[in-house]
């Protein structure tokens, strides 16, 4: 079918389009060497971590393999027989979602996040396709991460099982190729590992100078829990204020008094933005003062 052009300048889906995130984690990884792929570690966290972060914001998320321990609660749910085929898979998780779209995730992507999961939802819910996956970096379709109309969904599946008998083993192709769908090109985001110079490649690729940051501060609040969205260059420009005008160490601890003053005023951006807002005005009096003195009287920093 004729694909539709993704609305431009389109970031959020709809907020009356509720979605729900089906995630197949039960593949073989023959690549890999029969490796349990989804507990592969890429910047110290799972796959499969990685992407339930990325669809954090679905009402349920069913994951369809053997139930382990996960970072997030999750419905476990799985094809039967075990190793019957992603099509076979998608089905049986579907059979716990309601939501008028689904995100459909395989568990071995390590750039997908949040936003691009929004981005998707968007352009579909912007357009009257059936749904909207992405393309990487060859333009090539990957239908494992993309969101669709789930009564688009139930409805292929039903024709594929009473064409079929059964749906054991049939390709993916066989299920989108009669969706009408949109492409919206993402050469990161669509990235998955298959082989070990797969996982090689992305573990050396989230150290790089503009991805480490964001990548450790992502695994940290997934660590402990946290869920919390703050301005890390607000925190970033603190640290650097309270080295320079107090001292070097001055910068980790007062970072961790500013999160400690937020937590009890009962959290959330705002007071840490504020929390923040009143440490760097100290250090920036502290920086005021050792320069009225003259030179030789600022704190070491060193």
């Amino acid at each position: 079918m004729t694909p539709h052009a993704p609305p431009p300048g389109t970031h959020a889906p709809r907020g009356d389009v509720q979605c729900d995130a089906v995630v197949l984690a039960g593949g073989a990884a023959r690549r890999l060497g029969g490796a349990d792929k989804p507990a592969v570690r890429v910047g110290g966290r799972p796959l499969l971590d990685r992407v339930l972060a990325a669809c954090a914001e679905a009402r349920t998320t069913v994951v369809v393999a053997d139930p382990r321990p996960t970072a997030r609660p999750v419905t476990w749910a799985r094809e039967d027989p075990p190793g019957a085929g992603p099509v076979a898979a998608l089905d049986a998780g579907l059979r716990h979602t309601a939501a008028e779209h689904v995100v459909v995730l395989s568990a071995d992507l390590p750039f997908l996040d949040a936003g691009t999961v929004r981005r998707l939802r968007a352009a579909l819910a912007a357009s009257g396709a059936e749904g909207a996956l992405l393309t990487d970096a060859d333009g090539h379709d990957q239908p494992l991460v993309a969101v669709y109309r789930t009564g688009a969904l139930r409805r292929e599946l039903a024709a594929l099982s009473a064409a079929h008998g059964t749906l054991t083993g049939l390709p993916l192709r066989r299920l989108t190729g009669a969706l009408d769908l949109i492409r919206v090109p993402d050469p990161v985001a669509s990235f998955d590992c298959d082989t070990w110079d797969d996982i090689a490649s992305a573990r050396a690729r989230i150290r790089e100078h503009g991805y480490v940051l964001d990548e450790w501060i992502s695994a940290v609040k997934d660590e402990l829990g946290i869920d919390l969205d703050v301005d890390t260059g607000v925190l970033l420009d603190l640290a650097r204020d309270a080295a320079h005008g107090v001292a070097r160490p001055a910068a980790p601890l007062t970072t961790f008094l500013v999160g400690y003053a937020a937590a009890r005023a009962d959290g959330g951006p705002e007071a840490v933005a504020e929390a923040a807002r009143k440490a760097a005005a100290l250090a920036q009096r502290w920086a005021d003062e050792a320069a009225a003195a003259g030179p030789g009287t600022r704190p070491d920093a060193g």
